[in-house]
């Protein structure tokens, strides 16, 4: 600390500070001078001691009654005549000793310096400033009392470049304001949190509301024509090849009977994306199978799905005017699948409809309706709207424009909405048709305008009381969403390494599981014997098996139901290994079944063992083959992505399931022999103990790191 500021903090001036200092054998230049740090701890401490700041003998001289003050408890007449005698040898030179106002206080101490007796006060604890958070540079600035330059300049010294206008959060705030020597103390936002606080309605406010559906199946079954033939529009038409390319969300009024919602989604992906985000939106999910051709893998995935979801399944059997249509066999398919239908005895409805002529949609309206009231849907219309966006767009006329769908309360035009980091007032409302609303209820769904920006699909909505309370929710999300872009920190998912903890501190009953396996017959095994891998304590649930490598919707899926995904004999593609890592699930590879089963056995005891972490150090592309008789296949290769060493372990990975494993025979760039080819090269490899390469193939090499279990 220079000698200027500790002057200030002992409230003496700095020629005064010089003094002491050389009375203490510290030689002190000017007011710019460098304190050391011990120094200066030795001075701040309750007030310079008294024994290191003795008079020197020129002034005990001068001034015999000071050596008789002690800093104990002194009568008030003796401390009269004290004051009194000092004061005559003093001849008003130093301010007379000041009388404790209380008793905690240190008794002042007396520093001799030139020609004077300067008294200093100990430093009084300062009193902590109160700080909402997050919070912009300029008012953190104006909160702690210091100029905003001053401000900028600490938060360069720990490594932080920001401009006046910007947010920090807690820790750097902490940071700074340490480093300033300022206390501070949060301020929690007690009305940005009550407004958005999901208090339960009083059951005398709940009115019945209409049922959500969402359509899901397999491509190209008709889920889309099924909901134009349902609304008497044509919607199909206008999407790029009849496929439904965004997610969409259409009311229905059934004349005397009610009102139906439909979220028409590309795929089950955008279904589970949506549930990722927290957006549990969808009451009924009606699955759509054609009765020409039957369950396909896509309809076995929409099933897991919406049982993740426990949402019920209502199946539509569409194009049962086609004459290759075989209800019975689907029906069949079905069963196998847990979905017995109600006419065999079971508990799933089943409907026989047709897009093109219109059959058996009036009787699907009225059993969703009928499905609605055993769930007993219901709402509160009267109070402020929350609910879920299900698409947004910029366009050219209206700009931004989000789909929404309100769960509870009532939207009307003038609310203050906030939507994830955006917010902004409801300048306009319609309809799927395009007509203008004024307000929406519960199950009702809108497109909005007004917004300064696009929310993602799955955000949710709320209606504030003004423009200064949604600034501070729209600031907070937005550093939030900063961060983790910054620092990759995401929300924990499951994993079997914090299995163990979770499972002590009761938070889990079902540990979920995703298989993927290279044939069907591994996955039945393997989730057979998983699901026989159970303790007093937890169950295991497989919420989806099937064939094939693992893509972004498995890894969405576990996301949405915080489930581990394990791979046996097959691989994950480019996009789901960038998710996984984005959302933090747990992904797993296995090549005997046996492992993966004493892997879950273990995590459940707490005893699972240093973890065996792949890490890929190249992705090679098989370009073309070439036959030779004396050395067999060649590959002409192009690294993709890494560097490609020949001492590398490799795998050899066709459609994402692996056919080989082993190491390189050879590997060469044009004749010459090579240690190692870089990303952005071609070469050419042999595989050693392997003949049967294909262009298109992907030659994967791979290390294996050890790395220590641990319980979150």
């Amino acid at each position: 600390m220079r000698v200027h500021e500790l002057a200030k903090e002992l409230k003496i001036t700095s020629k005064e500070l010089i003094s002491i200092l050389a009375g203490r054998g510290v030689a002190a230049k000017n007011h710019m001078a460098l304190v050391e740090d011990k120094m200066v701890q030795e001075l701040l401490k309750g007030g310079v001691k008294e024994a290191e700041s003795k008079p020197s003998a020129a002034v005990l001289e001068k001034t015999p009654a000071e050596k008789k003050i002690q800093p104990e408890a002194v009568s008030p007449k003796k401390e009269e005549k004290v004051q009194t005698e000092t004061k005559k040898q003093s001849q008003s030179s130093a301010p007379p000793i000041k009388k404790e106002e209380s008793p905690k206080l240190v008794q002042p101490v007396e520093v001799a310096a030139e020609k004077a007796k300067i008294i200093v006060e100990p430093p009084k604890e300062k009193e902590s400033v109160k700080i909402e958070m997050p919070i912009t540079v300029g008012t953190l600035a104006e909160k702690l009392n210091v100029r905003v330059a001053e401000l900028i300049k600490a938060l360069i010294g720990l490594g932080i470049f920001a401009n006046v206008n910007q947010l920090l959060n807690e820790e750097i705030i902490r940071k700074v304001a340490y480093a300033l020597g300022v206390k501070i103390e949060k301020l929690e936002d007690d009305i940005a949190k009550a407004v958005l606080s999901e208090g339960d309605d009083r059951p005398e406010d709940l009115v019945k509301r209409p049922p959500i559906v969402t359509m899901m199946g397999h491509v190209d079954h008709g889920k889309t024509s099924l909901l134009d033939a349902i609304r008497s529009t044509n919607v199909a038409d206008r999407e790029v090849g009849r496929i439904t390319q965004h997610i969409g969300a259409y009311g229905v009024d059934i004349p005397g009977k009610g009102h139906v919602t439909f979220l028409d989604t590309p795929g089950h992906a955008a279904f589970t994306a949506m549930r990722a985000r927290g957006a549990h939106v969808t009451d009924v999910v009606v699955l759509v199978v054609a009765a020409d051709d039957g369950v396909m893998p896509q309809t076995q995935e929409a099933i897991d799905h919406a049982r993740a979801a426990n949402s019920p399944i209502v199946v539509a059997m569409n194009k049962c005017d086609l004459p290759t249509a075989n209800p019975t066999k689907v029906m069949g398919e079905l069963q196998k699948l847990d979905l017995m239908p109600e006419e065999w005895g079971g508990k799933t409805i089943c409907v026989k409809v047709s897009a093109k002529t219109g059959k058996g949609i009036e009787e699907l309206l009225e059993l969703l309706l009928l499905e609605a009231e055993i769930l007993e849907l219901k709402a509160n219309p009267n109070r402020p709207a929350q609910g879920v966006v299900v698409e947004a767009r910029l366009t050219k006329g209206k700009g931004n424009v989000a789909t929404v769908i309100v769960q509870r309360g009532t939207l009307r035009i003038g609310d203050m909405l906030v939507i994830g980091q955006f917010y902004g007032k409801v300048r306009a409302m319609m309809s799927d048709r395009g007509k203008t609303v004024k307000e929406a209820g519960p199950s009702h769904a809108v497109e909005v305008l007004g917004l300064p920006g696009t929310p993602e699909a799955g955000e949710t909505f709320s209606v504030v009381a003004d423009e200064k309370i949604a600034r501070k929710i729209s600031e907070k999300r937005a550093l939030e969403i900063r961060e983790k872009a910054i620092t990759g920190v995401h929300a924990k998912h499951m994993s079997l390494e914090n299995l163990y903890g979770k499972l002590k501190e009761g938070q889990v009953k079902e540990l979920k599981l995703i298989v993927k396996a290279d044939v069907q017959g591994s996955i039945e095994a393997l989730a057979r014997s998983l699901e026989q891998a159970v303790s007093d304590k937890i169950s295991v649930r497989i919420l989806h098996g099937g064939v094939g490598g693992i893509n972004e919707s498995d890894i969405m899926l576990a996301a949405a139901s915080d489930a581990i995904v394990i791979g046996f004999h097959v691989r994950a593609d480019e996009n789901a290994n960038r998710l996984s890592e984005l959302e933090g699930v747990d992904v797993r590879f296995y090549n005997i079944i046996y492992e993966a089963i004493d892997d879950v056995r273990k995590a459940m005891e707490g005893l699972l063992e240093p973890t065996l972490k792949e890490v890929v150090e190249s992705r090679t592309l098989i370009r073309q083959v070439f036959s030779s008789s004396k050395i067999g296949t060649i590959g002409g290769a192009y690294v993709q992505k890494g560097k490609l060493a020949r001492n590398h372990k490799i795998r050899v990975i066709r459609d994402n399931i692996i056919i080989h494993q082993g190491k390189l025979a050879s590997l060469k760039r044009f004749k010459d022999d090579v240690r190692e080819v870089q990303e952005g090269y071609d070469c050419g490899v042999v595989v050693e103990g392997y003949n049967l390469l294909q262009a298109d193939d992907i030659i994967e090499s791979y290390r294996v790191d050890k790395i220590a279990s641990k319980l979150k």
